[in-house]
């Protein structure tokens, strides 16, 4: 399994990077499989860089803030009116909101609101398949209803935490994975608010808790400096830690 960072700028776009999109890839024969983690603004520029977008086979969303779905409007329209025609429709995983959600972020009527372009499905307890991926979604600790993600191929696990606080939750996601992506909004020391998000201590504690093989730092807004939260996962957890890069391929 290869991921590949197509954005992982936190909350917003910065000017090095997109919001959240990350391009998870997996061979079976001659066949390449794809699925997106995430869409945020300003992602679907970024992902032309590494694929054509007509080649995704599903979306995988962790929740509905603008900076993890928002270009999905951007990627409907796409796959709408592409000069070669519609394009087949694909599975959009999400929450259960998700379709009337981007019905209204696009001011479509929510009948048939993007249902001919994506084929969406609500997340629930039990894992599913996309070709050679295995996916569980997890609840985890945000303001709106939001799921981290396990997803292997392989028999390789890549962990990924979506927006979250500390939670029994995130431990579920990042268990024995070989890697976690886990995002770093926070600063150790500040007076964050409860339940939304990580910092890079938190990150630390939950991989070496949950004996992860590798670390990586994403979502780091650009008010604050990637540097401080390698520091602060460094000095709890003993693995490998880095902080996601556009661009950026990590094999699992």
């Amino acid at each position: 399994m290869r991921l590949t960072v197509v954005g992982c700028s936190g909350s917003y776009p910065g000017p090095d990077s997109s919001a959240s999109c990350y391009l998870l890839e997996h061979e079976v024969g001659d066949r390449t499989w794809r699925v997106l983690v995430e869409l945020g603004n300003g992602a679907l520029g970024q992902l032309q860089r590494y694929v054509d977008p007509l080649s995704i086979d599903a979306v995988l969303l962790s929740h509905l803030h603008a900076d993890h779905c928002l270009d999905l409007c951007g990627y409907y329209v796409l796959r709408k009116y592409h000069p070669t025609g519609p394009q087949p429709r694909i599975p959009v995983w999400g929450p259960p909101d998700t379709a009337d959600r981007m019905a209204r972020a696009y001011d479509l009527p929510l009948d048939p609101g993007m249902h001919e372009e994506f084929d969406f499905r609500a997340y629930g307890e039990d894992t599913f398949e996309i070709g050679p991926f295995a996916v569980t979604a997890v609840p985890v600790d945000h303001p709106v209803t939001a799921f981290g993600l396990r997803i292997t191929a392989g028999g390789r696990t890549l962990g990924y935490s979506g927006d979250t606080g500390p939670c029994e939750g995130l431990d579920r996601v990042a268990a024995d994975a070989q890697l976690l992506l886990a995002e770093a909004s926070f600063r150790a020391g500040d007076d964050n608010p409860p339940n939304l998000h990580l910092t890079g201590t938190d990150c630390g504690e939950v991989a070496t808790r949950s004996r992860a093989e590798r670390l990586v730092l994403t979502h780091i807004p650009p008010w604050f400096d990637k540097q401080v939260a390698l520091a602060e996962a460094r000095a709890t957890y003993d693995g490998p830690v880095e902080l996601a890069q556009p661009g950026a391929v990590h094999e699992l």
